[in-house]
């Protein structure tokens, strides 16, 4: 069987550079490569070691983004060692959730936070 791995993430934003700014200030992801002179207007980032692409889109073409639950990829999940000091840290920048930390089975807390263009994202702790 092929071994497959991961590569990255793709995210379309109206506006890549204050998304990828976004990430950067509210998730410590390394702004890693900036529109080029070539016209690319896509931002790369490494967060804990995932690359994830932003590329502009036009609202107007591609329509609104989705109000969860639908269909198709519901959001992504990141580890953390202590939930509640990361939530704490995130509610003070801003950073709005859907769920506050709460425990789903012993040794497992999870919480949920909105991102650009209602981007889901999952912040777990294990143990």
């Amino acid at each position: 069987m092929t071994k497959f791995t991961w590569e990255h993430i793709h995210l379309r934003s109206p506006d890549p550079a204050t998304t990828a700014a976004w990430y950067h200030d509210k998730l410590g992801a390394e702004i890693v490569r900036t529109p080029q002179a070539d016209g690319s207007t896509r931002y790369d980032l490494d967060l804990t070691g995932q690359k994830i692409f932003i590329a502009k889109a036009d609202p107007a073409a591609t329509g609104a983004s989705p109000q969860t639950p639908y269909m198709g990829l519901d959001h992504f999940g990141l580890t953390v060692d202590n939930i509640d000091a990361a939530v704490a840290e995130l509610k003070a920048k801003g950073v709005p959730f859907t769920m506050e930390p709460k425990t789903i089975r012993p040794g497992v807390r999870i919480a949920f936070l909105t991102a650009p263009q209602n981007v889901s994202i999952e912040l777990i702790q294990r143990g």
